[in-house]
């Protein structure tokens, strides 16, 4: 969904959670659910994965 990839996409600029709920408006809940269903959905196992996914899909960039 549009959620998972802006989630997506914030979880890969290394935010966490609450930082997350906080900046979108919704629960930490919700924000791991939405996590949750990403791994499941890409068959990912951590943050680093995650991350590593965003980067490879053009979703964030090299920070120098």
């Amino acid at each position: 969904t549009e959620r998972e990839k802006q989630v997506l996409k914030l979880l890969g600029e290394g935010y966490q959670n609450k930082e997350i709920a906080q900046l979108v408006n919704i629960s930490v809940k919700t924000v791991e659910k939405h996590r949750a269903n990403i791994m499941a959905k890409l068959d990912l196992h951590n943050a680093a994965a995650l991350t590593a996914f965003a980067f490879e899909h053009g979703l964030i960039s090299a920070k120098r």
